[in-house]
């Protein structure tokens, strides 16, 4: 594991880390419209039509779990301890506690977290969704959400995490563990939506078995306080694939240490990691990390940045080849839009604010595999709106 910056952090002794009891909702139509407004924001369906299942958690309170769908079980994780003896196999098997001060204060100090798991042979149709929410001023929230793709079966989640529109401060601490079993295949899309002082730190380790794999996408295109998160997959077994895709814009006051890893342990495993990234203020620092430890093995990086305003972009790509036969490849560009792309569009018709603004959606539009059309048409609206926020 990479040092990486904690600086921006304030203390954890500065936030509160208790909040009241919310009351449970059954219908998911009778939340409060100033919240189920976040919640579109971060891909939450409150009409529940095109979900598998729903996992709604409020500051501490599961506020609501449903499962639409056979096949797929979703639980808040201290009911699914209850429910599943043979969880604690699971439980804290691919993060140590006493990792960092933020995975101890998980264990120390838990809110919850959700337990989502695909059953042997289930091809979940629809996506399950999943939403973690901060809605008191100031308030550190520590989950623990354990996934499981069972063999041969798949599932695709969408995470979406925000904070009340009042909300100005807060920390956010995810302890996630996920498992892909022999021919599973995951799709975990994460969509954040924070406030602008609120700091965040995800703690994920991925472990995909024979044939399994793993694709995560992550967006976040909204100020942040600071965002520090270093995902890292094992493939452990032949043919297992890793893929990971991550869309990021940081404001002035925005700091992000963001990065991902993806260990290659076995024949025939593929790893792709791809990263856009603007700072138009704020800091980004995209961090990739292939390590290929047997033969066979096919892996590649792409991180690219652009800097619309004064901020400080810093791309750190890192191969490991560890024997003769691995095929592992990187590139990384830092820079200002061409201005030859400028004049190109002009030249066409466009005004040079209007050409500016196609260059930057272009840039940003990802190709993200397994996002429902609603949530890729909110996605397409938010990439139009930031790009208004930067001109």
């Amino acid at each position: 594991m990479h040092p990486v910056d904690n600086t921006h952090v304030t203390r954890l002794n500065g936030y509160e880390s208790d909040a009241r009891q919310h009351d449970y909702v059954d219908d998911l139509s009778r939340i409060d419209a100033s919240d189920a407004d976040q919640f579109l924001n971060v891909g939450v369906d409150t009409h529940e039509t095109i979900r598998a299942g729903s996992f709604i958690q409020k500051d501490r309170s599961v506020i609501h779990c449903k499962t639409c769908q056979p096949g797929v079980e979703i639980m808040g994780i201290s009911q699914a301890s209850q429910t599943h003896d043979w969880l604690k196999n699971y439980i804290w098997k691919n993060i140590e506690p006493d990792k960092d001060e933020f995975t101890m204060r998980v264990q120390e100090m838990p809110h919850e977290g959700y337990f989502i798991r695909s059953l042997p042979g289930a091809k979940v149709s629809q996506p399950v969704q999943a939403c973690l929410y901060i809605a008191k001023e100031n308030f550190s929230q520590h989950v623990h959400n354990i996934v499981i793709v069972e063999e041969d079966s798949e599932l695709h989640i969408i995470t979406g995490c925000a904070t009340a529109p009042h909300l100005v401060s807060g920390l956010h601490v995810g302890v996630s563990e996920f498992y892909v079993k022999k021919g599973g295949k995951l799709i975990f899309t994460m969509i954040h939506d924070w406030g602008e002082k609120v700091n965040v730190r995800p703690r994920t380790v991925t472990r995909v078995a024979e044939g399994g794999v793993i694709v995560s996408n992550y967006i976040s295109l909204k100020p942040v306080g600071s965002l520090q998160m270093y995902p890292t997959t094992y493939l452990e077994g032949r043919g297992a694939v890793g893929r990971y895709n991550s869309i990021l814009v940081a404001a002035a006051g925005t700091h992000m240490d963001v990065g991902s890893r993806i260990i290659l342990e076995a024949p025939e495993t593929r790893a792709e990691i791809i990263s856009r990234a603007i700072t138009t203020g704020g800091t980004i620092i995209a961090r990739g990390d292939l390590v290929g430890k047997v033969a066979g093995i096919k892996a590649h990086l792409e991180c690219k940045g652009l800097i619309l305003n004064n901020g400080l972009m810093q791309a750190i790509p890192e191969l490991s080849g560890y024997v003769p036969g691995v095929e592992m490849s990187h590139e990384a560009a830092v820079g200002k839009i061409d201005k030859r792309e400028i004049e190109y569009l002009m030249a066409r018709g466009l005004d040079e604010e209007s050409a500016v603004s196609t260059i930057v959606r272009g840039f940003l539009n990802v190709d993200i595999e397994g996002l429902p059309p609603t949530l890729k048409q909110r996605l397409d609206q938010a990439i139009a709106e930031t790009q208004k926020d930067m001109m």
